[in-house]
C-alpha cells in the first residue's frame, strides 16, 4: 500500500543556548535534532503517518544520535547512507525572548552534501504516497542540486504528490541568482508549494500572497499556500482562493520550526483526503503550537493534542 511520506534533506545536531547571550559568550548547551525537513518528519510521524528520511550522515556521534531520534519517533531509516569521509553538520542556536534567535552552521562539506544521483540508483518508491523537499537540499553543493531534480523526476514519474517548501538559506547558495533560479525551477515541477510572503518578495519579486500564488500557478502548481506569519495563510488553486486565520498564541517562545509545523500540517491532512481548507486550518494551528516551545520539533503535537487544541480554540470563537 502506498501509504508512506519520504522526506529529504540534512538532519543536523543542535547546540540550544540555555541563556540569552551572544552565541560566543554562551556557556551552557542543551543539544537536539534540527533541520527543516527532520522537523516535518517528525511533525508527521507524530500524527500517525508513516515516514522515511532519505540523507546522509556521518559515522560520529551526531549521525547516530539522529539515527536514535529517528527511530523514537518512528522514522523508517532506511533511506539513510552513511559517510566515512564527512562528517553530520551541526548548529548553534541562541536563546532570545524578542524576535529570531542567532543561528550559527557547522555543515560546509557535510556528509549530507555528498548526495549524488548515484545515491538515488535503487530507491525504491514503491511504498511511498507523497514527497516532501525544500529549498536546502540543493542549496548544499552541485550534486545535492542534482539529486533534487532527480528525486522530484523519480516522485513525480511513480506517481507521488510532490510538496516543495522553498526555504531559503541564501548563506549556503553560489549565488542569489542561482538560488532563486533554482528554487523556481524545482517549485514548477511540485504540486504543492508552500513559500512564505517574504520568500516570495525575492523569489517572485512582490510580497502580496494572491501575486505569489499565481507566480506559482501559472508555473505547474496545482495549489499554492502562502504563510503569512500571524495573519495565517493564503491558499489559491486555478479554480478558487482564501485566507485562513492563524491560531492565537498564548506565549511565543521559539519562532523557528513554525513553518515546518505548518507543512506537516498541510501534508498530513491532504494525504488523509482532507480539503484543501482543512489542510490549511490543521497547518495553521501545528504552527502556532510549536511556536511556543523551545525546540525545532519537540512541541510538534500527537494528534490527540492537535485535536485537543483546535477543540478549544473553536469553542472560544464560538
Amino acid at each position: 500500500m502506498k501509504n508512506r511520506i519520504m522526506l529529504v534533506g540534512e538532519p543536523m545536531g543542535l547546540f540550544i543556548a540555555e541563556e540569552e547571550a551572544l552565541l560566543e559568550d554562551v556557556r551552557h548547551y542543551s543539544t537536539s535534532v534540527a533541520g527543516a525537513e527532520f522537523n516535518v518528519a517528525v511533525g508527521l510521524a507524530r500524527l500517525g503517518h508513516p515516514v522515511g528520511y532519505l540523507t546522509k550522515l556521518g559515522s560520529d556521534p551526531f549521525g547516530r544520535q539522529i539515527v536514535k531520534v529517528m527511530n523514537r519517533n518512528s522514522i523508517n531509516t532506511s533511506m539513510v547512507m552513511k559517510s566515512k569521509d564527512h562528517a553530520t553538520g551541526f548548529m548553534l542556536k541562541s536563546k532570545t525572548s524578542h524576535g529570531d534567535p542567532d543561528i550559527y552552521y557547522f555543515r560546509k562539506n557535510s556528509a549530507a552534501s555528498t548526495i549524488c544521483p548515484e545515491d538515488l540508483n535503487e530507491l525504491d518508491l514503491s511504498e511511498y504516497c507523497a514527497l516532501h523537499m525544500t529549498g536546502i537540499l540543493p542549496a548544499l553543493s552541485s550534486s545535492a542540486r542534482e539529486s533534487a531534480f532527480e528525486l522530484i523526476r523519480k516522485a513525480k514519474n511513480e506517481g507521488l504528490k510532490v510538496f516543495f517548501d522553498p526555504n531559503l538559506r541564501p548563506q549556503l547558495w553560489p549565488s542569489r541568482e542561482v538560488m532563486i533560479q533554482t528554487i523556481n525551477e524545482l517549485a514548477s515541477m511540485a504540486d504543492y508549494v508552500l513559500p512564505g510572503e517574504n520568500e516570495g518578495e525575492i523569489l517572485c519579486g512582490t510580497r502580496d500572497p494572491k501575486k505569489i500564488a499565481e507566480f506559482y500557478l501559472s508555473r505547474g502548481a496545482k495549489a499554492v499556500i502562502v504563510k503569512i506569519g500571524p495573519k495565517g495563510a493564503y491558499a489559491a488553486t486555478e479554480k478558487y482562493s482564501f485566507y485562513s486565520p492563524t491560531y492565537p498564541a498564548e506565549k511565543i517562545v521559539d519562532t523557528v520550526g513554525a513553518g515546518d509545523g505548518f507543512a506537516a500540517g498541510v501534508i498530513s491532512a491532504l494525504t488523509e483526503g482532507l480539503s484543501l481548507e482543512e489542510a490549511v486550518r490543521r497547518a495553521n494551528a501545528i504552527g502556532t503550537i510549536q511556536i511556543m516551545n523551545v525546540s525545532d520539533n519537540e512541541g510538534l503535537p500527537t494528534r490527540d493534542e492537535l485535536n485537543r487544541f483546535m477543540t478549544k480554540y473553536q469553542q472560544q470563537a464560538e
